[in-house]
């Protein structure tokens, strides 16, 4: 029984020899596989970090290279620029010589157009001129035509007169006497009529004292008459002239109230283009300025960009639903604020994030509607924040007092008031700082932390996240400028197009010249007529009136004249009559005896019959005298007047010739004002041509420009795009650094002896890497730090298999 106690033993020990000896080659089995497992797993961390590390230089290769590419385009764009403001200072230039010709030019035009009015003008006074002359020829024509009548009556007269003559001298040949006397009775008659005369010579000398009176008086008659046909001829001329001065009066008081009347429209007309020429023109003034702001803010503000199909569609669907949604829809954020200075750009794009994108709205309806819209269209997905529907947070008010740091709506300007809401949705409480010393002291240094984010677009988030402005970023923070550029472009085309349009008003300067020439001219015209008419009807008409009253008053003042005359005339007649019959009684007493012997009844008798015959001849020969008398003093008046026709005809004669020689001047002058005005049109013309060519150049350069541009925003985003690669195996590099030094770090705190060719297991810190909580700068350079002595150490690989270092696909990994 003992024995097998022993044997039991015995087997017990040596199974439990096997046992331990088993459990140590387990054990020293898996030290080996520890160690093949990590050095299978840093040798393949080696090897991504290795291959990372060449992917990592070859797409620095390939930045570098895209970079020298940008910088060469970049230089190219800048040469381009360069010239293309050379183009358009040119341009400029050209325009401004352009706006000084049409300033030359509306100068010009006024006085083209008081050249050819003076012209008009000069040319109408000469037709009026001409008509004159033509009426003092025809009147010239009248009179000459009567005086040839008048002479011809007058020839008439003298010649029936002579036949007269002519006749009673026959007659007075062939005629014997009726009464014969015998030799003794002549004597005795003769004797007999002296002794008569001595009885009746004191009747005789007072009959002939009687005849002398009446032949001074009749003489007197005759001339009172004579004058008195004169004045009526006289009084007949006045009518005439004092009907011409009523007809010009009649004529000259239509033209004066029809010359008001267009006077009066001219004024108005001219008030009115006065003030929208002078409005036009301030206004052009501040057009101008406005502009020069604009195109300056434009050169500073210019950025590169160019505008995608997917914007443009975006940017429709936008306006869609603007136009569906009247009111409810206030638009995006990013077009609804901006940031009050350009500094803050970065900044404020960070904080934005997304939402600088989203489309605020009302209520929470209307974006439901809108997004159902948008899908209808197949547009892309947008981000809605409907302003019913948003739970913010106040604003914490004691932030406004943190030295270094203002909060981010603080520094955004917005527009309507009401998408405050949004944008405190947005913005929350982050404070923006100016650097990011400052951006990280804020937002952790106190007790309590902050969100901040720094000018160059490093956010400090409360959970310690960091992220950094990378050049993305940077680009989208340039949509500020692009809308700030768009607004110029706008507000660029709305000044120019209000430009055009003064422009055209301003144009209207040559219209207000125009119509202030033909004003003046209308006023001067005006002045000459009423000066005319106040001349003729004070001087010419006045006058005329005067005179014929003063004629009229002679004319009266003769038929009493004439009367009295006649009177005088008629009572000597009677006296005279007395005295002849007490002369024929004592005749009758001397011839008594001798009339018995001849056998008449008395001696007149005998005298008559021979004196009646010479009375009758006397009678007829005093008609012929005042035939001829008359028809003299008509002749003498129509003289005159014929001489005052001819001194018209002569003056109207000059004032033509004048006239015409003076307008032959005017065409001179007029033809030498055109010429000057196609000269300058042509000039015009020409500079417009090399504006046209400037133009076509300019938009051919920045057509180039555009090109550039695109090749250049081509590059920027190939560079974005290696940029974020580059960024990518950086962070995959770190991650791997990362792990291989956690590896070492487990190997030497499990105390796994990895098999090294340089360095020791010493070499492998105990440190951590940098946590979410470590931020600083310090922690970073202490990873860092701790990373490059790691990769100092080197690990022999020579006892781990070939299989597992061949092995490649991660399953493949992960099998092994």
């Amino acid at each position: 029984h003992r024995k097998k106690n022993i044997a039991a033993e015995r087997k017990e020990a040596k199974q439990e020899k096997e046992e331990a000896d088993r459990y140590q080659r387990l054990k020293d089995e898996v030290v080996r596989a520890q160690v093949q497992l990590q050095l299978f797993k840093l040798y393949h961390n080696e090897v991504e970090i290795e291959k990372l590390n060449k992917e990592l230089a070859s797409k620095n290769k390939e930045i570098e290279k895209d970079k020298k590419r940008m910088d060469k385009v970049e230089d190219e764009l800048k040469e381009k620029k360069k010239e293309l403001g050379k183009m358009m200072r040119e341009q400029q230039q050209i325009e401004k010589e352009i706006k000084e010709k049409d300033s030359e030019l509306n100068q010009k035009r006024p006085q083209y157009i008081k050249a050819k009015e003076n012209t008009s003008h000069k040319i109408k006074k000469l037709e009026a001129a001409k008509k004159s002359l033509q009426n003092a020829q025809k009147h010239y024509k009248k009179r000459k035509g009567d005086m040839d009548e008048l002479e011809k009556e007058m020839l008439s007269v003298e010649k029936a007169r002579q036949e007269f003559e002519e006749r009673m001298e026959e007659e007075s040949q062939s005629q014997g006497r009726d009464l014969t006397l015998e030799e003794n009775q002549v004597k005795k008659y003769h004797r007999l009529k002296e002794e008569a005369s001595k009885r009746a010579a004191t009747l005789a000398q007072e009959l002939e004292k009687f005849n002398r009176d009446q032949k001074a008086d009749q003489d007197r008659l005759d001339l009172e008459e004579r004058k008195k046909v004169e004045t009526e001829a006289k009084i007949k001329q006045k009518l005439r002239e004092i009907e011409e001065n009523q007809k010009r009066i009649e004529k000259l008081e239509e033209y004066i109230t029809t010359s008001k009347q267009s006077l009066e429209e001219q004024k108005k007309l001219e008030g009115e283009l006065t003030e929208e020429v002078e409005m036009a023109k301030r206004r052009i003034d501040e057009i101008n300025k406005e502009l020069n702001q604009v195109m300056e803010q434009l050169g500073d503000a210019r950025i590169d960009r160019q505008e995608s199909s997917r914007q443009q569609r975006k940017a429709e669907i936008m306006e869609s639903i603007k136009r569906l949604y009247p009111g409810s829809v206030y638009g995006r954020l990013i077009d609804l604020c901006q940031p009050t200075q350009k500094k803050y750009q970065i900044a404020v794009t960070k904080v934005l994030g997304k939402n600088m994108d989203a489309i605020i709205v009302d209520s929470e309806k209307t974006g439901r509607d809108c997004i159902q819209y948008i899908k209808e269209q197949r547009g892309e997905p947008e981000t809605f924040l409907p302003l019913d529907y948003l739970e913010v947070k106040p604003t914490d008010e004691k932030l406004r007092e943190l030295k270094g740091a203002k909060l981010v709506i603080d520094v955004i300007r917005y527009e309507p008031p009401h998408i405050k809401k949004a944008l405190q949705y947005a913005c929350g409480n982050a404070l923006v700082c100016d650097n990011v010393e400052d951006a990280r002291r804020i937002a952790f240094g106190g007790h309590q932390r902050h969100k901040t984010v720094a000018l160059d677009g490093t956010l400090f988030q409360k959970s310690g996240v960091i992220s950094g402005g990378a050049s993305d970023l940077k680009a989208k923070a340039r949509r500020w400028d692009e809308k700030a550029v768009d607004k110029l472009k706008e507000k660029k085309e709305r000044l120019t197009e209000e430009l055009k349009e003064q422009m055209k008003a301003k144009r209207k300067e040559a219209e207000l010249r125009q119509v202030q020439s033909q004003a003046h001219g209308l006023q001067m015209r005006l002045k000459y007529s009423q000066s005319d008419l106040e001349q003729t009807k004070t001087r010419h008409l006045a006058l005329n009136l005067q005179e014929k009253s003063k004629l009229e008053s002679e004319l009266a003042n003769f038929g009493p004249r004439i009367n009295d005359i006649k009177r005088i005339i008629q009572s000597r007649e009677r006296e005279m009559k007395d005295l002849k019959e007490k002369m024929n009684q004592v005749e009758d007493e001397v011839f008594e005896e001798f009339c018995r012997e001849i056998g008449v009844r008395n001696i007149r008798e005998f005298e008559e019959e021979k004196v009646k015959r010479q009375n009758e001849i006397a009678k007829k020969r005093l008609e012929f005298e005042n035939q001829k008398t008359r028809l003299g003093i008509q002749l003498d008046f129509e003289k005159n007047q014929l001489k005052e026709d001819q001194d018209k005809v002569h003056m109207w004669e000059q004032t033509v010739k004048k006239d015409e020689n003076e307008i032959e001047k005017l065409k001179k002058e007029e033809q030498r004002h055109m010429k000057i005005i196609d000269e300058t049109m042509a000039q015009l013309q020409d500079l417009k041509n090399q504006h046209l060519a400037k133009k076509s150049e300019v938009n051919d350069k920045n057509h180039e420009m555009e090109e550039i541009r695109k090749k250049l925003g081509g590059a920027n985003k190939e560079m974005t795009h290696l940029q974020k690669e580059v960024t990518a195996i950086e962070t995959k590099l770190e991650q791997k650094r990362s792990d291989r030094h956690n590896l070492l770090q487990a190997c030497k705190m499990q105390d796994i002896k990895l098999p090294l060719s340089k360095g020791t297991m010493d070499d492998i810190s105990q440190e951590e890497g940098s946590s979410q909580g470590e931020d600083s700068v310090s922690g970073s350079q202490r990873t860092s730090s701790i990373y490059a002595r790691e990769a100092l150490i080197e690990i022999d690989y020579g006892d781990l298999c070939e299989d597992l270092k061949d092995a490649q696909a991660e399953e493949e990994i992960k099998q092994e």
